[in-house]
């Protein structure tokens, strides 16, 4: 039988995020948390891919202890466990240091066969976990995903390439970074809700991990994010026809 893992992330929720007219800077505040918009197309794919093949389906995500909220709202999208990377390196982690610490959970888990990732994160759209953490691991991966179907031990997919697609065929293991055209994440019953919590979470810290300052070391820092203002010109024009205009 398969095992799917589907990789998400815990971010501030954009629409509570207002902008400081003054300076333009971020109030979070009042911002609640998610789980990234594309990440809910990666976990509810590996759960419809487990519906077809009979699969098992775990999650997998790396925050902060802030993610712990995460834990419930996942599990209850239909995967059977939950795995957790809890560590303040979280904070601030680009897209190298996150693959790191993937790559190490999913080798500590062992088993995988199929590994999901949205094709960015809401906050940053970096793009960069997916190709990095295929590269760490040492397995093929395939982006930019709009179909997929697991037949035996391969994934058949379909990337959407500009105005063209091309179909793609990859053995087990495999990562696929899935677009959100790939599906409509369902929304949870209140038993599935109720149910999440039952479900096992294994957590551990960067430590068990065993990786060494350099990997939790990010590539680059974010000194300030900034809202963005268009300005438009506001030319009327009064004068001639409607073809003229």
């Amino acid at each position: 039988m398969a095992t799917i893992i589907a990789c998400y992330k815990w971010v501030l929720d954009e629409q509570d995020i207002k902008i400081n007219p003054a300076n333009l800077s971020l109030d979070t505040s009042r911002a609640k948390y998610k789980i990234s918009e594309y990440d809910r197309n990666a976990i509810e794919e590996a759960v419809r891919q487990a519906e077809g093949c009979g699969a098992s389906v775990a999650c997998l995500t790396f925050g902060t202890s802030a993610a712990k909220q995460s834990l419930k709202d996942a599990l209850s999208r239909g995967p059977e466990q939950a795995y957790w990377v809890n560590d303040a390196a979280a904070d601030g982690a680009d897209g190298f240091v996150s693959s790191q610490v993937l790559a190490a959970a999913l080798r500590k888990i062992g088993a995988y066969d199929v590994i999901l990732c949205g094709e960015g994160s809401a906050d940053t759209y970096g793009q960069q976990v997916g190709p990095r953490l295929a590269t760490i691991l040492g397995i093929p991966v395939i982006t930019f995903v709009s179909e997929m179907k697991i037949e035996g031990n391969q994934v058949v997919a379909t990337r959407k390439i500009g105005d063209c697609t091309e179909v793609v065929t990859a053995s087990f293991p495999v990562v696929l970074t899935v677009l959100p055209e790939i599906n409509k994440p369902r929304i949870p019953s209140l038993k599935q809700v109720l149910g999440a919590a039952k479900k096992p979470v294994t957590e551990w810290k960067a430590a068990d991990l065993d990786l060494d300052a350099a990997a939790l070391a990010p590539k680059y820092k974010v000194k300030a994010v900034q809202g963005f203002v268009m300005s438009r010109k506001n030319v009327l024009y009064k004068e001639g026809t409607p073809a003229e205009k």
